[in-house]
């Protein structure tokens, strides 16, 4: 007698759909597969309490005596901002506390990462299982694509993008507008490269992003029609292949950038200061 058919836990995708091997183990790998996965949700859970927590506080965002704002708070356009710290004026009233003074560009820029095709890939498999891992089975029986809310949002890719373009640009201000000593006029310090060091990486990873490279060089069919063009999408294509770097990296640089501006708003360091 034939032995009876091995049943699985989810038959209908990935390993076990109906054209892969009956192999009821999730896995046969016996490497710690599932620590890449841990750290990136450890990674991603962190910096998003961080930034959570500091959006909100209200406190120590703004140096008055050397312009420094952290990007957490750019633009503060509200009654709700301390002096100073509006660049571009106060066009909306006090805010209550459960809206960040931010809030304008912070939902754009969360929906810009999200959406981003790296973090797709990171979060997919560190928190959807989806796969988890290299030969790894997912949990789900069904997979419907980005083609139903919510997935459905990340076609919206490319309009997250051109709002980051502002926002970079917005952050170049602020970094250049920072160059400001104590007594008026211009000043230099450790604030001055941090700014500098967090929006040139911020740009970086900006144009890395796959729209960018797609608006740069897509729907072409003759890149020698288009000189500037393709030099423009062979430079983003070489900072394409830096992106998941550039995504970690920027991550690490706005919580260094913030929390250095908090240490020196909130007096409990005094900036390095170089000139003036």
């Amino acid at each position: 007698m034939s032995a009876a058919p091995t049943t699985t836990p989810a038959a209908g995708t990935g390993v076990f759909s109906r054209t892969r091997a009956r192999i009821a183990a999730r896995t046969l790998r016996t490497d710690r597969w599932w620590l890449p996965p841990l750290l990136t949700t450890l990674g991603l859970i962190a910096f998003v309490a961080y930034a959570t927590v500091r959006s909100f506080v209200r406190t120590a965002y703004w140096v008055p005596e050397y312009h420094y704002l952290t990007p957490f708070y750019s633009p503060c356009l509200s009654d709700s901002c301390v002096p100073g710290s509006s660049h571009f004026g106060t066009p909306f009233p006090e805010l209550p506390m459960w809206i960040p003074l931010g809030f304008v560009v912070l939902p754009f820029l969360l929906g810009f990462r999200l959406t981003c095709y790296y973090y797709r890939k990171a979060y997919y498999r560190s928190m959807w299982m989806s796969p988890p891992a290299c030969a790894v089975a997912e949990p789900h029986a069904r997979y419907s694509g980005e083609t139903r809310l919510p997935l459905i949002i990340q076609n919206a890719h490319r309009y997250f993008f051109y709002v980051a373009l502002v926002v970079s640009l917005i952050n170049t201000y602020d970094a250049l507008s920072a160059f400001h000593g104590s007594g008026g006029g211009f000043g230099f310090g450790l604030g001055n490269v941090v700014l500098l060091v967090n929006v040139v990486l911020l740009w970086a990873y900006t144009l890395s992003c796959h729209s960018c490279r797609h608006i740069a060089g897509g729907r072409l069919k003759h890149f020698s029609a288009h000189p500037v063009r393709y030099w423009f999408w062979t430079q983003v294509s070489k900072l394409n292949t830096r992106h998941m770097a550039l995504a970690w990296t920027t991550l690490g640089t706005l919580v260094l950038t913030d929390f250095y501006v908090m240490l020196v708003a909130s007096q409990t360091i005094s900036d390095l200061r170089f000139v003036n």
